[in-house]
């Protein structure tokens, strides 16, 4: 019997397989990367030899308006790593120096004191010469018009960014589900933009496009807007790092937005790509805390089993999502009880600017429970796992059994993917 270990919230539950049907684990490169230097050293030498771009310390020479935009809650990138080694660099070349830290809820939930806290200490939250503003996608009168995006979107940022004398971002890159990787632009879009600029990067043909999908940046529609509302922006200088298993930093980049950001998504391509081992049954997981706290991250995790799962599988999703269902027209999506055959036509029906909240991750949704019976082991409600047409199970030992029931064997093979958010699955090469 094999025991397999899957991060589950902020802990790691154990899974018993059969070792006859156990048929590969699909594992990130980056789980096993022997870092060169502890993670604050890693970070201060990206910054003292940034890509393509002066120091920071330069950039802010004699500024006022300096603006970090952070990534929220949701994200595990550890702020409490990065921060002082930003402060402390722009303490070099301007002393009196005030920083408001923008944090990029994007068009999640604001990010609460405690989270903060949590996020990057409290000693920094507390600091005088540190101010932090929460951005929030809905107020109107906090967003400012600085252009067409080139799929014909209004560009709408918040006011603090589009009015700072240098913006720049923190963040972190990992595989993405449809912007192709993390990090780097998506500080701006969706991260400090209004709903409305979001909405029309996230339409319903975008998502459609087979560009759109994880560790693709050619040809990508939704990549290609988001490069060009960073570039509007004036994002002068990203601090982006790559993390282990553990959340821990292995890898950093600094330097220009977009060329800095190529080069760390190059690294995480080599890193993170795996090749699919097709299985009837497929077993992930959104890496555990903070990316497993509510179902509307879970789709993520999902996309990895999607692309190793055999036609007609069964996709066992382990997350805690403590935080519940995380959007609430994701959830009245599949709550009404719709066939998912008429919610699909529905969305791909949708004009680009005519799309709702959500509508993107319900899309993807969608189209995974079109192909596959999902089966989520989670700490949310049984009620609310059905009601948005899924199954409920306890453990991952009675997932595996249910979807033996469905598919009527007890001999399937199951993959394993312990982190979906961390693989870019790609069909195996034919030597």
């Amino acid at each position: 019997m094999a025991v397999v270990e899957l991060p589950f919230g902020r802990e790691k539950i154990n899974v018993n397989i059969p070792d006859s049907r156990l048929n590969g684990l699909l594992i990130s490169g980056a789980h096993s990367y022997q870092a060169d230097g502890e993670e604050e050293e890693l970070v201060r030498k990206a910054m003292e030899h940034p890509i393509h771009s002066p120091r920071l310390k330069e950039l802010v020479k004699g500024k006022k308006s300096i603006v970090m935009i952070a990534s929220d809650h949701t994200r595990p990138v550890p702020s409490r790593v990065i921060t002082p080694a930003i402060i402390e660099e722009i303490k070099e070349g301007n002393p009196q120096a005030q920083l408001t830290i923008l944090i990029a809820t994007g068009f999640h939930r604001s990010t609460t004191r405690e989270e903060l806290i949590d996020k990057f200490g409290r000693e920094i939250v507390d600091r005088t010469d540190v101010r932090f503003v929460v951005h929030e996608s809905r107020k109107e009168e906090d967003m400012v018009f600085i252009g067409t995006l080139p799929s014909g979107g209004r560009l709408l940022i918040n006011r603090i960014a589009a009015e700072a004398d240098v913006l720049f971002s923190e963040g972190f890159i990992e595989p993405h589900f449809f912007a192709g990787f993390s990090g780097g632009r998506k500080s701006v879009l969706p991260g400090v933009s209004s709903g409305v600029t979001v909405m029309a990067n996230h339409c319903s043909e975008f998502i459609d496009s087979p560009f759109a999908r994880t560790g693709i940046l050619e040809g990508n529609p939704i990549h290609r807007d988001m490069v060009y509302a960073a570039g509007k922006a004036k994002l002068s200088f990203i601090v982006n790092v790559v993390l282990d298993e553990n959340k821990k930093v292995i890898k950093a980049y600094a330097g220009h937005f977009d060329e800095a950001h190529k080069e760390g998504c190059r690294f995480v391509d080599q890193l993170s790509g795996v090749d699919a081992i097709p299985a009837d049954i497929v077993i992930s997981t959104n890496g555990g805390y903070p990316l497993d706290q509510n179902i509307y991250q879970a789709v993520k995790g999902m996309t990895a089993a999607e692309a190793t799962c055999n036609p007609g599988g069964v996709i066992i999703m382990a997350a805690s999502c403590s935080d519940g269902h995380g959007g609430q027209s994701l959830y009245d999506t599949f709550a009404r009880g719709e066939d998912k055959n008429a919610i699909m036509k529905r969305f791909l029906d949708t004009p680009r600017d005519k799309t709702v909240p959500d509508q993107w991750e319900a899309q993807i949704l969608c189209r995974i429970l079109l192909k596959y019976k999902v089966i989520m082991v989670t700490q949310a409600p049984r009620e609310m796992i059905c009601n948005m047409q899924m199954d409920y199970a306890d453990s991952v030992e009675e997932a595996i059994s249910m979807a033996d029931h469905y598919l009527g064997k007890t001999d399937g093979k199951i993959t394993v993917i312990p982190d979906g958010v961390s693989v870019i699955v790609r069909k195996r090469r034919l030597s």
